[in-house]
Parts: structure tokens; C-alpha cells; sequence
């Protein structure tokens, strides 16, 4: 049984004890003559609750921790002969689940029985070509202790697997069979219910806590690997960026900060003044029907996918700037630039910052437009004087969002900036930024624990922790600013 039937299972009792509850609180009340403490739906919303929340709460504590369980379990039936020379044991693990993967489905094809796998001695020889039939191949390194152990984990994930699914119905069934029996007319359902879903608002709003600790973590650790191979010191200072996955790497991240602050300030610098303006023409100069025409189609660009305006900078915006102002000034031959992807990037901005800033202006009292008028001043000196001061932590944020926007960006550098990692002024050169860099040594086929695989997770840390100083500066700002108007 998966864990989706098994949700729809749960559901599926949780809906019958919602219907239960509430017609046993019915029941009652008509046999007793008594009066419900609260409506009848409150009842059977306590009964729901207690047969769906504790049983989801097993199953995704179990779905985290039984593969942890188990791995660390096979991993130590795993001899250290079985490891080639120079891998890992991760690696071999990979191996491990490929192989218990393809024995279920070979066993649910029904090409093989349980009891053909159970007596297979450890010479495997004639399951190679069972698996290889549906896509799981084996290479000749692969040896019969590494199947053996493929075969463990496959015991202990179905008996783990058939405990999950015994255990979350009996707890659904078993509360809410209790919160059934509990039903009364005279309980304070309304209470249990609000609760209950007080609780549930409140785990909801960690969600976001818990996950932001979690990405910080996963980036940390491995992060203090990185380093413990690499120094830190070169890592942070070298301008050069070569690495090479057979030895002799130089990571210096400084190539990929210059490439990533100068993409995102060319970006910002055609986004932010156009946003503006068209945020404050939409909100305090144009007409209903203009309005209510141009603000949709501004912010039809900000749905488009982030390929297609990579599409764009590759093939009209990169030539176009290449022979018209790159070559005849002798700036450069290549289409691929700083430029290129700054301008697109900056194009797809735009609705970040106008829209934002658009709703931040409406949000200001009229009040304080008819006091500026009323001392005398233009619609224009109320503006500059009186909207915007007032409005500027929220434009801030606007244009911190379009920063992280422009930060974060790949497909569009990828395709107008090019993959060159190099410090340099000249804006129609190609160069790139860290997440190019994140992507590109996190693909293909490498061995994880090397150092040019782990630099993707210090390149991020990096990243994040530049991104969180720019948000902590701009909130000092803010607040500096806003002090005067208060």
C-alpha cells in the first residue's frame, strides 16, 4: 500500500467519523431531552480531527524516518571490499536502492516470486538480465554482497512499510473510535474543534520557520565539509574559477559575485526608474479605463516562463546589441553578455516593481493628498513630496523583491550572459553568476563528496547570507527613514 492510498484511507475514515460524530450528538440530544453545548457540526469535526491529525502526523514522521532507519541498517551489511576503489560508500548505497527498486517491480510483474528471491543464492548472474529487461543496469563492479544487501533492504522496507500502514489506520481508527465514544451533549465540542485547529494554524505557520533552519542546515553542513577538503581562504579571495573534476581545481567565488551583482545592478537599473514611472502614471495620473487596461497587461510579462525570455536574449536581443553597438564600437564579437542578459532580465522585473509599488501608492491616504492640495501644492509636488516619502518602505520592498528576483535568476543568464566566469568591466563581455554555477557542478554524473560537487552548497550559503545582508541593510534604512515621518 503507498502512502497515498493510505492518505485517501485516512481521509476516507476521517470523513466517516465527521458523519458519525455528528449524528451520535443528535442522537443523544433527542433520547436525553438535553440541549447541545454546541452546534452538531462542532462534534463531528472533534471526532474528524482526532481519527485524520494524529494518524497524517505518524505517517509523515514514519515516511522521514524509515528510510534513514533502514539505510544506516544495510549500510553496515556492506563490507568494505564491496566498495571500489576510490568511491563511496553513498554511492554504493544508490546501487543498493536501484536494485531493491527493480526486485519489486520485477516481483510485481510477476517475472519473479517471493520465494525464486528468498532461496537465490548470492551468485546473481541470472537476475542481470531481469533488470536490465526493465532499465535498472547493473555494471560488472557490482558485487554479490552489494545484492544481498539490495535484497535486506527490500525485507526491511516492506516489513517497515506493512508496520506504517497497520499502525496509522489503527491510530485513525483507535482516537477516533474514542473521540466517538466521548460525544455527549454536553461536551464542549466548539472548544475541542477551535483547538484543535488553533494548534493546527500554528504548526502550519512553522512550516515556513522550520523550513528556512532546514535549508540553512542542509547548506551549513555541507558547506563545513566543503571547507574541511578545500581552504576557506582561497575559496573566499581567488579571482580565478577553474574547476577541474580530476584534480587541480581553483574555486574562487569572486568571478561569480562580480557576475551576479552586475547582471542583477544592469537589470535594476532599466527596472526600478521604468517601474516607478509606470507605477506612479497607473496610480495618481491615469484614467480608470487606462488603468484597468495597462495593469493587466504589465503584469502578463511576470507570467511569462523565465525560457522564453532567455529564448529572447539568445536570439533577438543578443545579436541586436552585438551588431549595433557592441562590434562597431569594438566592445566585442559575442552575443552571449552582461548586457544581453541585464536587459532581458530587467524587461521581466518591471511588473515586480510597478505593481507592487502601484498598490503601495493607492494604499496612502487620500487624506494626505487633499492636505497638499489644500496648502496649495501641484499634483506633481505631491508626489515627490508627500506620496512617495510615504510610500518608500513599501517601494523598498518592491525593489528588494526584484534584487532576490534578479539574484536568483538562471535560464535567462544561461542563455544571455553565457557560462564565463571572469571579473571585468566591460558590460557587452559574457560572464555568469553563482546559480549557472550551482546547476552546472551539480549536474552530470559526479561523485558527490568531491570538492567541485560540494562547492555548489558553499556557493549557495554564500548566497544566501549576501541576500540576507542586502534584506537586514534595506530594513535599517526603512526604518531610519521612516522615524522622520512619524
Amino acid at each position: 500500500m503507498t502512502p497515498g492510498v493510505l492518505i485517501i484511507i485516512v481521509l476516507v475514515l476521517t470523513v466517516a467519523g465527521y458523519v458519525l460524530g455528528r449524528r451520535r450528538a443528535l442522537a443523544l440530544a433527542k433520547r436525553d431531552g438535553a440541549r447541545l453545548h454546541s452546534l452538531p457540526g462542532y462534534y463531528g469535526q472533534s471526532v474528524a480531527l482526532f481519527a485524520a491529525v494524529p494518524a497524517l502526523l505518524l505517517l509523515a514522521a514514519w515516511l522521514f524516518l524509515q528510510p534513514l532507519l533502514i539505510e544506516n541498517q544495510v549500510s553496515t551489511q556492506i563490507p568494505n571490499s564491496a566498495i571500489p576503489e576510490g568511491g563511496a560508500r553513498s554511492l554504493v548505497m544508490a546501487d543498493v536502492r536501484r536494485i531493491a527498486d527493480g526486485l519489486d517491480r520485477l516481483v510485481e510483474a510477476g517475472s519473479l516470486g517471493e520465494d525464486d528471491l528468498a532461496t537465490m543464492r548470492a551468485d546473481f548472474s541470472d537476475i542481470r538480465g531481469r533488470l536490465a529487461s526493465i532499465g535498472v543496469a547493473l555494471g560488472s563492479n557490482v558485487s554479490p554482497a552489494v545484492f544481498q544487501a539490495a535484497k535486506s533492504y527490500r525485507s526491511l522496507n516492506g516489513t517497515g512499510s506493512l508496520l506504517r500502514n497497520t499502525a496509522v489506520i489503527g491510530v485513525s481508527l483507535g482516537l477516533g473510535f474514542l473521540a466517538w465514544r466521548r460525544v455527549r451533549p454536553s461536551m464542549r465540542a466548539r472548544n475541542t474543534s477551535e483547538t484543535f485547529i488553533r494548534a493546527l494554524l500554528m504548526g502550519s505557520s512553522l512550516i515556513a520557520i522550520l523550513t528556512t533552519f532546514g535549508i540553512v542546515g542542509s547548506l551549513l553542513f555541507e558547506t563545513i565539509h566543503f571547507f574541511r577538503m578545500y581552504p576557506a581562504g582561497e575559496f573566499f579571495l581567488s579571482t580565478v574559477w577553474n574547476p577541474q573534476f580530476r584534480g587541480g581545481s581553483t574555486l574562487g567565488i569572486l568571478p561569480l559575485l562580480w557576475g551576479t551583482f552586475y547582471v542583477s545592478f544592469v537589470a535594476l537599473l532599466l527596472a526600478v526608474p521604468i517601474g516607478l514611472m509606470v507605477a506612479v502614471y497607473l496610480a495618481e495620473y491615469s484614467s480608470k479605463t487606462l488603468r484597468s487596461f495597462a495593469k493587466p497587461a504589465i503584469e502578463v510579462l511576470a507570467g511569462i516562463p523565465t525560457i522564453v525570455y532567455g529564448l529572447f536574449a539568445l536570439i533577438t536581443v543578443g545579436p541586436l546589441l552585438r551588431d549595433w553597438i557592441a562590434q562597431p564600437l569594438g566592445l566585442g564579437s559575442s552575443s552571449s553578455s552582461v548586457m544581453t542578459a541585464g536587459l532581458v532580465m530587467g524587461i521581466m522585473l518591471i511588473p515586480f516593481v510597478s505593481s507592487l509599488s502601484d498598490d503601495i501608492i493607492n494604499a496612502v491616504p487620500q487624506a494626505m493628498r487633499e492636505g497638499s492640495y489644500g496648502l496649495g501644492a501641484t499634483q506633481s509636488e505631491t508626489v515627490r513630496k508627500v506620496i512617495m516619502p510615504a510610500a518608500l518602505p513599501g517601494i523598498v520592498g518592491a525593489v528588494l523583491l526584484a534584487a532576490s528576483r534578479a539574484i536568483g535568476e538562471t535560464m535567462i543568464v544561461v542563455m544571455g550572459a553565457g557560462a564565463a566566469a571572469r571579473l571585468g568591466l566591460n558590460p557587452f563581455e559574457a560572464m555568469t553568476t553563482v546559480t549557472v554555477k550551482i546547476v552546472s557542478q551539480l549536474t552530470g554524473d559526479t561523485e558527490f563528496a568531491s570538492p567541485e560537487t560540494l562547492v555548489a552548497f558553499a556557493l549557495g550559503l554564500t548566497l544566501f547570507v549576501f541576500t540576507l545582508g542586502l534584506n537586514i541593510l534595506a530594513l535599517y534604512i526603512v526604518r531610519r527613514y521612516r522615524e522622520q515621518y512619524e
